[in-house]
């Protein structure tokens, strides 16, 4: 049960699952995708599961996403303000999405309607469970005591340290989105390469490396944190994938060999981000001396 007088609102992007949520009384715009003409998820679609999505994928379906407005957003903020609640919202990345400033834009207008609450956007230039990592200390450390004010701060003081490191089996989501080239993509499939790709400073994706077949890529992801790692003995570690529950496995077990037993949450990567990465996307979030 949530210990703080505020409440903190997010979207789906951050995937974490849904009864971590609960238990922390997370509010959660859902964010939505279309398939085939048919809408899927947030404010008006059609339920879908991650395994049904990544079911449609490998069918072969071309899912779109599409931006939430302000206006939706401030159905999810307003309630709270009404019940005379300030809300602190973690967003997903305004590098790779305009959901962030949909808060923003709500957020200004909300608090001209409702003079004396707060709302207080910190944009976390995360995505996946890197949006979640960082979610998951802004509520350690409003549960510690902290002001909505104080988590805010400190959140944003964080978010640069979350570092975002992962992996796609099939580089064609990749390239459709632009994110590689056309002749990048058939090469690495003719020859197995496997990227490795991180978010930056700017909340950009950005494509960092190459690994020869899916166990060097995932070794890959482990080496990139022996490098950059800041983690306490307490600090979690987050493993998010599209549906590739084995190889999310093995790198958990990776991670705890080289670091020792820890905290270690894996889930799937949303139909959203899943939309943009693929099936077989396999991520590492942790705390890092930089991203």
């Amino acid at each position: 049960m949530a210990k703080y007088s505020f409440q903190i609102i997010t979207d789906s992007s951050c995937d974490m699952p849904e009864a971590y949520l609960k238990e922390h009384e997370i509010a959660c715009v859902d964010l939505g995708l279309q398939i085939d003409g048919k809408l899927y998820n947030g404010e008006e679609g059609t339920p879908i599961s991650a395994p049904d999505f990544y079911a449609k994928l490998r069918g072969g379906a071309m899912p779109t996403t599409f931006q939430v407005t302000p206006e939706q957003v401030k159905s999810h903020i307003e309630p709270f303000l009404k019940a005379g609640k300030d809300v602190l919202v973690i967003a997903f990345s305004s590098g790779l999405s305009g959901t962030a400033h949909s808060f923003q834009v709500a957020a200004e207008d909300l608090m001209k309607k409702h003079h004396g609450r707060k709302v207080l956007v910190v944009d976390s230039l995360a995505a996946s469970m890197g949006e979640g990592l960082l979610l998951d200390y802004a509520i350690k450390k409003a549960e510690s005591g902290a002001s909505i004010e104080e988590t805010a701060a400190y959140a944003e003081s964080i978010k640069l340290h979350i570092c975002h490191w992962f992996t796609v089996e099939d580089l064609f989501h990749l390239k459709r989105g632009g994110r590689v080239s056309a002749a990048t993509a058939m090469v690495g499939t003719l020859l197995n390469i496997k990227p490795v790709l991180h978010v930056d400073d700017e909340g950009h994706l950005i494509n960092m490396s190459k690994a020869m077949g899916r166990k060097k890529s995932i070794r890959a992801l482990v080496e990139r944190m022996e490098e950059l790692n800041s983690i306490g003995k307490d600090d979690p570690v987050f493993i998010s994938h599209g549906d590739c529950i084995d190889d999310a496995n093995f790198l958990a077990d990776l991670v705890k060999k080289r670091f020792g037993e820890r905290e270690i949450m894996i889930h799937y990567v949303g139909p959203v981000i899943g939309t943009h990465s693929g099936a077989g996307t396999l991520a590492l979030f942790f705390m890092g001396t930089h991203r």
